[in-house]
């Protein structure tokens, strides 16, 4: 094996602007030629990765897929619209799904897919396409039990917000449950809920937002022996923006999604629910 010294791969990083153990990893391959190495980079879109590293990947598009017991979820990040609405772009993201369901697991980045690993894989299409890319968010739900629907809401040709969303209590077989479950993934789509109900919302946050309702209410004047109840009920409304069980559902603002679960049966639950949006964290 060649003893590559650092000079050399220093040298190596200004020409291609590949990361460095991609620098040292192709003069090892090449025996410390060079020209060689270069073309091992090229060969494998490597060149240029670490000159793309500053840039931001804000851009990109979802893939879900649900079927029984599984649905998933993948995010992968690029740099403009332009590349994440092309069928190349597309049909990788749809590859990194399909992945995660054969390896079974939401951590894929480092799974071997048609003899290379997940990030390589990405790296390698990023020289492809010029972009920066990299792996966005990964979910994965299983459950034998519980009702589950996947949503990927499509905007300027791509999938910008995915959705996955588990029933518990209902039964499987029964399309009104599944029918639910569809329509709860369109409005967490739309709504954008952070927990399923208030006993999940941390106490700290509840206490600042009740001290910042209280200030308020103050300075419209209320008077004071009217301000708990006054809070209480503002407090109210901010539950509402953000416990999916207290939402007006997006369908009919008339009903609470508390009142649409209970369509299907007074023990039907959401289990949990993911949503991701791209450029949103």
């Amino acid at each position: 094996m060649a003893d590559i010294a650092a000079k050399d791969v220093a040298a190596l990083r200004k020409i291609t602007g590949a990361g460095m153990m991609d620098c040292k990893k192709a003069l090892t391959e090449s025996g410390g030629d060079l020209d060689a190495a270069k073309d091992w980079l090229r060969e494998r879109n490597l060149a240029g990765a670490s000159k793309r590293a500053g840039r931001e990947a804000d851009q990109g598009a979802i893939d879900v897929l649900c079927s029984g017991d599984l649905a998933v979820l993948v995010e992968l990040n690029c740099e403009t619209d332009f590349v994440a609405k092309g069928p190349l772009f597309k049909d990788m993201v749809a590859k990194l799904a399909a992945q995660v369901v054969a390896v079974n697991s939401d951590d894929i980045a480092t799974t071997t897919v048609d003899g290379t690993t997940v990030e390589e894989a990405i790296t390698q299409f990023a020289g492809t396409l010029g972009e920066k890319m990299t792996l966005g968010r990964v979910a994965r739900f299983e459950s034998a039990t519980g009702v589950l629907d996947a949503y990927k809401h499509i905007q300027n040709e791509r999938g910008v917000i995915g959705v996955l969303v588990e029933l518990a209590g209902a039964d499987r077989s029964d399309a009104n449950a599944q029918a639910v479950a569809h329509d709860l993934a369109l409005h967490i789509a739309s709504a954008a809920p952070r927990f399923v109900s208030r006993d999940q919302v941390p106490v700290e946050e509840v206490a600042a937002e009740r001290k910042v309702l209280e200030a308020q209410t103050r300075e419209e004047g209320k008077p004071e022996n009217a301000l708990e109840k006054i809070v209480d009920g503002k407090l109210n409304g901010f539950y509402k923006t953000i416990c999916l069980v207290d939402q007006p559902f997006v369908k009919d603002n008339k009903t609470t999604i508390g009142q649409l679960l209970k369509s299907v049966g007074d023990s039907v639950t959401v289990a949990r629910f993911t949503r991701v949006k791209i450029g949103e964290e």
